[in-house]
């Protein structure tokens, strides 16, 4: 996960941060301790709380942002409320769920949506953002990374090896929830 520079910090030398480097540097313990006790946390009878990542400021190959702002942002956390509450709304992908054609309600919108765009994995993206998370584990978190979680990069690595650059790719690849 990365923290991007928002349009209004839009300026020469912006950043974008990994969001783990963050936590590590406000974390007591180490690394491992804090991602041990999430990880434990997974027991029958346990309702654990859903994550979810949205790149609000993706753009298209014309530069132009794919979604419209800040004030259309509530259609998407209707979605995610939807999930949350079990409605059949998502389909996997190769880095988790995805809405389905039609699930997001973009009803009344001045703009036109490229949803096909918006929900499209490019494989070279995602290929350097797997090297990314495994140089800062590497680098930051070393030997106190969980198995668990150097397994699930693994699996994510081999999950977008396997793309082919279509879009239809979300809807037949396994993903982690």
């Amino acid at each position: 996960m990365r923290s991007e520079a928002t349009a209004a910090a839009e300026h020469v030398g912006k950043f974008g941060t990994s969001l783990t480097k963050v936590w590590s540097l406000v974390m007591v313990g180490t690394f491992m301790l804090f991602l041990s006790h999430w990880l434990s946390m997974d027991k029958p009878g346990r309702q654990l709380p859903k994550i979810f990542h949205v790149n609000w400021f993706r753009k298209g190959t014309d530069r132009s942002f794919l979604w419209p702002g800040f004030g259309e942002n509530c259609r998407v956390l209707d979605w995610i409320c939807r999930r949350v509450n079990g409605e059949d709304c998502a389909n996997t992908s190769t880095i988790g769920y995805i809405p389905k054609p039609g699930a997001l309600n973009l009803d009344g919108l001045k703009e036109n949506i490229d949803s096909d765009s918006l929900f499209d994995l490019p494989k070279e993206f995602w290929q350097q953002e797997v090297l990314d998370i495994r140089k800062y584990f590497n680098e930051q978190v070393n030997e106190d990374l969980p198995e668990v979680i150097a397994q699930q990069l693994n699996d994510l690595e081999v999950r977008v090896n396997e793309l082919n650059g279509e879009s239809d790719d979300m809807k037949t690849c396994a993903a982690v929830n």
